[in-house]
C-alpha cells in the first residue's frame, strides 16, 4: 500500500470511530476534487448515497443518521417512503413499523402472551407501546401475508408524538441500540428541509433519493380512504421545494414499473427503475433479469433516467464469491442510462467471502475491494450503510488527497442526466 493510500484508510478509520463513539460529527474539508477521468456514464466520480442514512452508525431513517450521513460525505441521502392514516408520506423502510412473526397456519405467533417480534424488520417502538396493543394486525402486502403494526394505521401526529426509531438489524449492530428510542420518525418535508439547510451550511449541493414503497399496495389504501395517492403527493411535494427541474438533484425510485411511468407522466425529476436480483416487480409480469436485458433496458429508458440495480446483476456470486461481471452496466450506459449499485455494507455477513477479514459477521471487512470491483466496470453511483467508508473507497481509487475532499462531488449529474433524456409515456 502506498503512502496515500495509508493515509486515506488511517483518516477513515479515524472518522469512523469518532462518528461511532460520540455525537459530534467529523468535518468536511471544502476543497474540491481534481479532475479524474471516470469509467462511469459521464466520466465523473460515482455517487455516494447514504442508504436510509448513516445506517451503518445510526438507527435508519432518522434525520440524526441523515444529517450524520451527509456529515460523512453522502451526496445524497435515501428516504424510503409509506403514508400514514392522515396521507403523510413518512421515512420507513416498510409499511411496517414493528412487525411479528407468523404461525404456519398465518395466525400470529406468541409466547408466553406476547406476540414474537421479527428482529430484522423492526424499526421503532410500537410495539412496546401497551396504547397500540390493539393495533397489532395482519395484512397482505403485495401478496405476502404480513403481521404487525402498520403506518397507515397512525396518523401523523401519533407517530410524532408517541413512536420512536429503534435499529432495524438489533442483534448484528449491537452499538446501534444505544440510539433507540431517542428519534422522531421524519416525514419527508424534514428530509428534505434538512438537505437544503446542510447545502447552504456546507456550500455543497445535498441531494435526496426518495423511493416509493409498495406503491400499488398503498393505492389500494389511498383510493379506499380518499387520500391523494401517493405519487401525486410526492410530486407535488418535490416540485414545491425543487420545481419541476430534470436538473433538481432528486432520484425518484421504485420497484416497481407502471407507478414510475405514471410518475413520468407528471414531472421531469430524475426517475431511477430499481432492479432487484431475483422475483419480478408486483405491477409487472417480466422478471427483473428480463428488465435487465438489452431488451428491458430499452423499455426502461423510455421512462426513466437510469437503474439502480443490485450488486447480483451486476457480478453475480459464485461459490458466495464475485463471479464473472454481466453486461449490463456495458449495456445501460449505451443506452444513455446511469446505474447505481446496491446495497453495500461493510459487515463481514453482507461482503463477497473473498472480501470477509474473519468468521465475525459483524465485524468490517474490505468493502474498499468490494466496491472497487463495482467502480472498475463503471458504476455510476452505490449506496452503502457506511458513507464515510465508500467516501474513503472512491478517495482510495481516485487519489485524491483526502476521503472528504470528494463531499463537493455530486458525480457529473448533469451530465449524466444530459445524456438520457427520457420519452413522456400517456398515464
Amino acid at each position: 500500500m502506498n503512502m496515500h493510500a495509508i493515509s486515506v484508510a488511517l483518516c477513515a478509520l479515524a472518522a469512523t470511530a469518532a462518528a461511532t463513539s460520540a455525537q459530534a460529527l467529523p468535518a468536511i474539508d471544502p476543497s474540491p476534487l481534481p479532475a479524474k477521468v471516470w469509467n462511469t456514464l459521464s466520466g465523473a466520480a460515482p455517487l455516494v448515497i447514504g442508504h436510509r442514512g448513516a445506517s451503518g452508525y445510526r438507527p435508519e431513517h432518522t434525520l440524526e443518521g441523515y444529517a450524520l450521513a451527509i456529515a460523512q460525505g453522502a451526496n445524497y441521502i435515501e428516504p424510503d417512503l409509506v403514508m400514514t392514516k392522515d396521507g403523510e408520506l413518512i421515512a420507513r423502510h416498510e409499511p411496517l413499523l414493528a412487525r411479528v412473526e407468523l404461525n404456519a397456519n398465518g395466525t400470529i405467533k406468541m409466547v408466553n402472551g406476547a406476540p414474537v417480534l421479527n428482529r430484522t424488520d423492526s424499526s421503532t417502538n410500537v410495539w412496546q407501546l401497551a396504547k397500540y396493543a390493539d393495533r397489532l394486525t395482519v395484512k397482505n402486502v403485495d401478496g405476502v401475508k404480513t403481521a404487525g403494526w402498520f403506518a397507515e394505521d397512525f396518523t401523523a401526529a401519533e407517530i410524532r408524538n408517541d413512536i420512536r426509531a429503534q435499529e432495524r438489524l438489533r442483534d448484528l449492530r449491537l452499538g446501534n441500540n444505544a440510539y433507540n428510542n431517542q428519534f422522531v420518525i421524519p416525514t419527508l418535508q424534514e428530509v428534505i428541509n434538512l438537505a437544503k439547510a446542510k447545502t447552504l451550511e456546507t456550500g455543497r449541493v445535498i441531494g435526496i433519493y426518495p423511493e416509493t414503497k409498495h406503491p400499488s399496495y398503498f393505492k389500494n389504501f389511498t383510493d379506499a380512504n380518499g387520500l391523494q395517492r401517493m405519487e401525486d403527493k410526492l410530486i407535488a411535494t418535490l416540485h414545491a421545494n425543487y420545481g419541476n427541474d430534470h436538473n433538481a438533484p432528486v432520484f425518484i425510485q421504485s420497484f416497481e414499473v407502471h407507478n414510475l411511468e405514471y410518475i413520468n407522466s407528471k414531472t421531469d425529476i430524475k426517475i431511477i427503475q430499481l432492479l432487484n436480483g431475483s422475483g419480478n416487480p408486483f405491477d409487472d409480469g417480466r422478471s427483473y433479469a428480463e428488465l435487465a436485458s438489452a431488451a428491458g433496458l430499452d423499455s426502461i429508458k423510455t421512462y426513466a433516467d437510469g437503474v439502480g440495480s443490485n450488486t447480483n446483476l451486476m457480478i453475480p456470486l459464485v461459490g458466495g464469491k464475485l463471479g464473472s461481471p454481466t453486461q449490463l452496466i456495458a449495456n445501460a450506459h449505451q443506452r444513455g442510462l446511469a446505474v447505481h449499485g446496491w446495497t453495500f455494507r461493510a459487515e463481514n455477513v453482507f461482503l463477497p467471502n473473498e472480501f470477509d477479514s474473519s468468521a465475525d459477521p459483524a465485524a468490517y471487512g474490505d468493502l474498499t475491494g468490494q466496491i472497487k470491483a463495482f467502480v472498475d466496470l463503471g458504476m455510476d453511483g452505490f449506496f452503502t450503510d457506511q458513507p464515510l467508508l465508500g467516501v474513503a473507497a472512491v478517495a482510495t481509487l481516485s487519489a485524491v488527497p483526502e476521503p472528504q475532499t470528494y463531499a463537493l462531488m455530486l458525480g457529473g449529474l448533469v451530465g449524466v442526466l444530459s445524456l438520457a433524456r427520457r420519452q413522456k409515456r400517456a398515464n
